[in-house]
Formats: structure tokens, C-alpha cells, sequence
């Protein structure tokens, strides 16, 4: 295999990253933190990388093949999250590499799982890197989503590329990736300032608005507080994210048929009535339960509105250590964990498509059962799924869970408990971000496990966020075979 191609595109993005890198440096100097140097010279040091990488690797003819597509999107976030833990190792944080690594890996991979303690205290531009790791995260797999992995035919996303980008139909949103790409690009931005400005006006600071907008909108969840957004008690604040995380778990293909004239694809498109169905059901379902234990409806419903959301969308904010909501709850919270929002949207997970496509394709077997000679073919948005298309889907489903399984095995293997392993493995490969029970729970962190766990929970993030496929292929031998 030719590496050139894969190595200069990374040398790319590493200096992409580098520029990206001196906006929390020139935060830091503005606000007279002397740790705007770290950021400095971390942007030098990836600088001078990606451009080694950019000249060492140039070529006058430029293409990608299938195994390079595959190796590219597990490169790109390997070497971004690598570098972007430089600022955390350098830092007054003092964190270890394998600290620093899973944080940087945790932004990236919008998972929002932490180890640092302290938020309040800690200085302007790591809070910020922070949130500009998740943010970057969040486009970078809205891009990758719609434009690389539906071509690798991954877990039946070439279906969501027949929507999205197909020339051939009336349907068709732009010609090529590439403007796909930027144009959502802007429509992203343009979230991110919105919210933020929301933000700002009901309350945050400049600086706290612009961080959470990022990392809302990017369904990340890192915060610039131990307490989540619990401390800023404001229901003004907790509805604007909310409604933003939602935003951030739709199809972004369709914001630009909305733009475009299609006002109504939002609200026509299958997976999106799904998915704000099973929103609202989760929501009423946990006021329900959460209103036995307390009279105060009002309160129970705004505490469920907001955290029945933000784990479904695969956010992490908290506003309560919802432990405290009994078992049912907890179980609830952990398959909707597992579920995540829409495809070609910021959140993971196995993807509302997927299930639907799964439910269709069931359906039509049952119906075989009664009517063995009748002809009955399973449809999503009215378009035909074909047998590859549910082979794709049932594959993804099948190594998502067997993905989960030996992530909770080897968990518990290292000495966690049974919910820790249990929720931990769900919050990595779901890319969620706090976990459940007492260790790495809605009010904890991930510090407390040891850093065998942690490597593991890195492997489950990166796995998670690129969709399995992408990942477990390269483990395969014949990947690597002329």
C-alpha cells in the first residue's frame, strides 16, 4: 500500500490544527495566563510536523483508493488527538500521557468522558481547547459521515449517501462531497455563533457561551464547571441547550434541503420523526417516574427534560447525579446511551437509520412467516433497502454488540465493577460521556480508574466514533496484502 497519500492529507490536518491551536494560546495571553506559551509551542510542534509529513510525502499525482479511505479516517484521529493532548501534558495540569491522550482522544470523539477536576479553577485557554477538540470532532464526523463512509459502504451509510449526495436523483443536495462538505461547514458555524448568542443573552458569560456553544452543538458535553450546567440554575439556559442538542443530532444533509427551499424535509424525513418521537417518550416516561418520588411536577419534568436529552443525543451534560433516580432509570439511561441520535449528525451510537432499517427488514420477515409466497419489500424514507444494505446494517449491528461485550468483559477483567464496566463500555463505544454508578458516574470522573482501563476506553472512543468498520478492518490480514 502506498502510505504517501494518507501521510500528506494528515500533514494537512496537522497544520490545520496548529493554527487552531494558538486561539486558546492568544486567550490565555489575553487574559494575562502565562500558559499561553504551552499552546505556542504545541502549535510549533504540530506545525512543524504536518509540514514534514506535507513535503515528505508529496506526490504529483493524487487519488485515493478504498484501503487508503480506510486508513485515513483512523489516521486522522489518531494523530489529532495525539497532538491535541500536548497543551494537557504541558500544562499546570502535569497530566500523564496516558491522561492527556484520553482526554484529547474524549474531545475528539465529541464522548465528553473527563479526568480533570476543577473546571471552575482552571485557566481560560485549556477550558477552551477543551471545547474546540469536541468541536472539531463534531464537524470533522459530519464530513467524514456523509462524504467517506457511505464510499466504504459502512454499516449501510451508502444509504444516507443516496440522499445525500446522489447526482442521478431530483433528491440531491449538492454534486460533490466537497461542497457538501463546506457547506455544511457554514451551516455548522452558524449554529455554534447562534447558541452561543442564546446563551450569552439568558445569562453566560462570553466565554462560558462560546464554550458550551461548541461543545452543544457538537453534542460533546465537556463543561467549564465540575458542575456541569447545574451551576449556572437557569431554565432559560437549560431549554437553549437542549433544543441546540437536538439540532446537533439531525441529519445536517437536510438543513441544507431546508436552505435550499425544502422547508419541510426536516419534518418528512422517517428517521427524524423517529428519533424526536423516542426523545419525548423517553422524556415523559422519566417525569413520570421521577414525579412518585416528589410532588413537585414542575422540577421533575425540567431536571427529566434536560438529562433524558442529553444522554440520548450522547451530550453528557448533567444538571442532577441522576443515580439518585433508581434502577429503572439507570438501565433506561444506559440503552438510551446505546441508541444516539440521527445519521450525518454530530452524535454516535448505533444511529435511529440503522434501528429502522432493522425493524423493517424484521418486519418483513415475520410477514414471510404468515404469507410465505407474497412479495414484500422493507422501505426506508420510501426508497427500496437492498439485501447488501441489510447485510451492512445487521454486520454493524451484530459487531457493535460483540464490540460491547468484550469492551465490558475486559473492564471488569481489570478489576471495575459491574456497572462501571458496564456503563464505561457504553460510554466509550457510544461516545457519551459520563458513565453511571458511583466511580464514573454523572458526578465523577474517570480519574479514578487505572490507566489499563483508560487505554481500553481510548480503543472503545476511537472504534465508536469511526463507525466499527472502519477501525476492525484494519485488523484484518488481508487489509495489509499487495
Amino acid at each position: 500500500m502506498d502510505f504517501r497519500p494518507v501521510l500528506y492529507i494528515v500533514g494537512f490536518l496537522l497544520s490545520a490544527l496548529s493554527i487552531i491551536m494558538c486561539i486558546p494560546g492568544l486567550v490565555d495571553a489575553y487574559f494575562g495566563n502565562e500558559e499561553w506559551q504551552i499552546f505556542i509551542f504545541s502549535a510549533i510542534i504540530s506545525l512543524f510536523v504536518g509540514i514534514v509529513l506535507i513535503l515528505a510525502n508529496k506526490t504529483e499525482s493524487f487519488s485515493l483508493t478504498i484501503r487508503q479511505a480506510f486508513l485515513l479516517t483512523t489516521l486522522s484521529w489518531v494523530f489529532i488527538a495525539l497532538f491535541g493532548s500536548i497543551p494537557f501534558i504541558f500544562s499546570n495540569l502535569k497530566l500523564s500521557f496516558t491522561n492527556a491522550f484520553f482526554e484529547s482522544m474524549s474531545g475528539i470523539t465529541t464522548t465528553g468522558s473527563t479526568i480533570i477536576s476543577g473546571l471552575d479553577n482552571l485557566q481560560h485557554g485549556i477550558l477552551l481547547w477543551r471545547a474546540l477538540l469536541q468541536w472539531i470532532g463534531g464537524i470533522g464526523i459530519i464530513v467524514i459521515a456523509i462524504a467517506i463512509l457511505p464510499i466504504l459502504k459502512i454499516g449501510g451509510m451508502q444509504l444516507f449517501h443516496a440522499e445525500a449526495s446522489d447526482t442521478e436523483t431530483s433528491e440531491k443536495v449538492l454534486p460533490r462531497a466537497a461542497q457538501i462538505a463546506s457547506a455544511i461547514s457554514v451551516i455548522y458555524f452558524l449554529l455554534t455563533i447562534i447558541c452561543a448568542f442564546l446563551l450569552w443573552y439568558f445569562g453566560m458569560s462570553i466565554f462560558d457561551a462560546i464554550a458550551h456553544s461548541m461543545t452543544t452543538i457538537a453534542t460533546g458535553g465537556f463543561s467549564t464547571s465540575d458542575l456541569s450546567i447545574a451551576k449556572f440554575n437557569n431554565i432559560n439556559i437549560e431549554i437553549v441547550i437542549s433544543i441546540f442538542m437536538i439540532l446537533g443530532s439531525l441529519p445536517f444533509v437536510l438543513y441544507l434541503q431546508t436552505f435550499r427551499g425544502n422547508i419541510f424535509s426536516l419534518f418528512k424525513d422517517d428517521q427524524v420523526k423517529v428519533f424526536l418521537s423516542l426523545v419525548f417518550f423517553s422524556v415523559f416516561i422519566v417525569t413520570f417516574w421521577t414525579n412518585q418520588t416528589s410532588i413537585n411536577f414542575f422540577e421533575n419534568f425540567r431536571s427529566a427534560f434536560f438529562n433524558t436529552i442529553s444522554v440520548f443525543t450522547g451530550t453528557g451534560y448533567t444538571t442532577q447525579n441522576f443515580n439518585n433516580w433508581g434502577s429503572f432509570i439507570i438501565i433506561l439511561f444506559l440503552f438510551l446511551m446505546l441508541v444516539g441520535g440521527c445519521a450525518g449528525s454530530t452524535t454516535c451510537g448505533i444511529k435511529i437509520f440503522r434501528l429502522q432499517i432493522l425493524y423493517q427488514t424484521a418486519k418483513v420477515q415475520i410477514f414471510k412467516l404468515l404469507q410465505p409466497h407474497s412479495v414484500m419489500v422493507p422501505k426506508y424514507n420510501k426508497i427500496q433497502i437492498s439485501e447488501s444494505i441489510s447485510s451492512s446494517v445487521m454486520g454493524y449491528f451484530f459487531i457493535f454488540i460483540i464490540s460491547y461485550i468484550i469492551i465490558t468483559l475486559i473492564l471488569s477483567f481489570l478489576g471495575n465493577d459491574f456497572l462501571t464496566s458496564l456503563s464505561g463500555a457504553a460510554t466509550s463505544i457510544a461516545n457519551v460521556g459520563p458513565g453511571l454508578g458511583n466511580v464514573i458516574g454523572p458526578t465523577k470522573t474517570f480519574a479514578q480508574i487505572s490507566d489499563s482501563s483508560k487505554w481500553v476506553l481510548i480503543i472503545g472512543m476511537l472504534i465508536g466514533r469511526l463507525e466499527l468498520f472502519a477501525i476492525i478492518v484494519l485488523l484484518t490480514p488481508l487489509f495489509w496484502k499487495n
